[in-house]
């Protein structure tokens, strides 16, 4: 009998007495969403792709930025030996090829945003209109945005060789006496590589313009049509106005793949004979056999300046579009 009503005791203490409030549930407090298992791994997941990049990107940025006030051969850190501004000097005055790099990436920017920047645009508003294989036609002018610089210009070189080559084997300039060197006459190689780089780049621009055209309200187009406008005129007055922060887009990445241009360049001929950039310089100067680190770190800096330039206004504008949002 006292056992059972032992047992009994716990149920009937559980049920509150009538007319008494019912109790509240006691609060077990906020659970862990992450276990310390967790915590180590997306501290893994996030620390080290941050380190990489701070190791890699900003210590190297930083690094060079202080090599361009020095002279230094790459051998030990006790050679390191500060010389203010004398790089600069030497640079803008002493050195025959640093404006003739400055005007062949000059000349890079026009040939890619007067080329094949409009070709891409016309690609892409003819592949806007849905028309049958679409989908194949942008995979192959985008192929080779995706394929490597270096596969590009083994491809262009065989293209351009002066005796199998495509071009003068078609126009029949592969015979002695005939032959065109499009990548050893200084006349010719820097635009025969610029033909190349603007393949290159149509595929880029259709799918940027791709893009923006996608994002156009379909409501323009109807008014433009009951206004009895045609397609050149609904073009003009009404879709390309709308691409405006796509031409911003696309002027800047233009303006980056011309200073950045470095490895068809380098792949054709190592920047040699005429075909010169600010990219090749900083490479030969610090990689070549002069090994001047400090010398071409000073070109990496005007380098630098001449991107922020372009960079810092276009960011500014897009973050005061976004607190405007």
């Amino acid at each position: 009998m006292t056992t059972q009503t032992t047992k009994e005791i716990p149920e009937a203490a559980a049920v509150p007495p009538p007319g008494a409030a019912p109790a509240k549930k006691v609060s077990q407090g906020h659970r862990r969403l992450l276990t310390r298992r967790d915590r180590l791994t997306l501290g893994l997941m996030a620390g080290l792709p941050t380190i990489l990049h701070i190791a890699l990107v900003w210590v190297t940025a930083l690094a060079s930025v202080a090599l361009a006030f020095t002279t230094w051969d790459g051998i030990g850190f006790d050679s390191i030996k500060w010389v203010g501004l004398e790089n600069f000097r030497e640079l803008f005055s002493n050195n025959p090829q640093f404006w003739p790099a400055v005007q062949h990436n000059v000349i890079w920017f026009v040939v890619l945003i007067v080329i094949p920047t409009p070709l891409g645009l016309f690609l892409a508003v003819q592949l806007d209109k849905r028309i049958r294989f679409s989908r194949v036609y942008q995979t192959a002018f985008f192929l080779p945005v995706v394929m490597s610089m270096a596969v590009i210009g083994f491809v262009w070189q065989l293209i351009y060789n002066p005796d199998t080559g495509l071009i003068n084997s078609i126009i029949g300039a592969n015979e002695p006496g005939k032959y065109i060197d499009w990548i050893g006459d200084p006349d010719l190689n820097l635009w025969a590589i610029l033909v190349a780089a603007s393949w290159r780049h149509t595929g880029y621009m259709m799918i940027l313009y791709l893009a923006g055209l996608k994002g156009v309200d379909p409501s323009l187009r109807e008014a433009s049509a009951l206004d009895g406008a045609n397609e050149w005129q609904t073009f003009k007055n009404v879709i390309f106005p709308t691409l405006r922060p796509t031409n911003t887009v696309v002027l800047v990445v233009t303006i980056i793949e011309a200073l950045r241009a470095f490895d068809l360049v380098f792949v054709f001929n190592k920047g040699a004979q005429g075909t010169e950039l600010l990219s090749i310089l900083v490479t030969n100067n610090i990689i070549g056999e002069s090994s001047r680190i400090g010398y071409g770190s000073a070109i990496a800096v005007v380098l630098l300046l001449i991107s922020l330039v372009v960079i810092i206004p276009y960011l500014v504008a897009t973050f005061r579009k976004e607190r405007r949002a």
